[in-house]
């Protein structure tokens, strides 16, 4: 079976241009987004991954996926733009993302808001963002920490 080319995670608002070491949209790191282009479709993957992960972290702090088929079959029937292959996670994160205006009730979609009297989608939804931005900049922080640690020294420059 062939692959599929895989796509960018950009979402159009890039806040790497702007200084961002994470970009608020997509939450690559800021050398992914530079260097996305050159990647192989297995390095375009593993950061799809990642990125899959945030939202496995997050996402259940809010929501229970109770019916994950129903999820990813209402997606595809009201049109809502998703990667089919991607996890339950990923399908609701693509729900909130284009029809948390529309959508009062999640359950219709097979999903449960752990916080039924929290704010209402919208506001949720920007704080789902933001927790989201947060973990990837701790992420790509401790990254960059680790590297300059394990980074060689050369006393002869300095």
């Amino acid at each position: 079976m062939p692959f599929k080319k895989v796509h960018t995670p950009c979402t159009g608002i890039c806040s790497t241009t702007f200084g961002d070491t994470v970009c608020r949209g997509c939450r690559r790191y800021l050398h992914e987004v530079i260097d996305w282009n050159r990647y192989s479709d297995e390095q375009k993957r593993l950061i799809w991954q990642r990125l899959d992960r945030l939202l496995e972290q997050v996402l259940p702090t809010y929501f229970r996926i109770e019916d994950p088929a129903r999820l990813a079959s209402r997606l595809a029937s009201y049109r809502i733009p998703h990667r089919p292959e991607a996890g339950p996670w990923a399908h609701l994160h693509a729900l909130l993302k284009s029809a948390a205006r529309q959508t009062a009730d999640p359950g219709e979609f097979g999903v449960v808001r752990l916080d039924k009297q929290g704010p209402d989608l919208v506001t949720l939804r920007e704080q789902i963002n933001d927790d989201l931005h947060h973990l990837a900049q701790a992420y790509y922080d401790k990254d960059f920490l680790r590297a300059v640690r394990n980074a060689p020294v050369n006393y002869k420059d300095a």
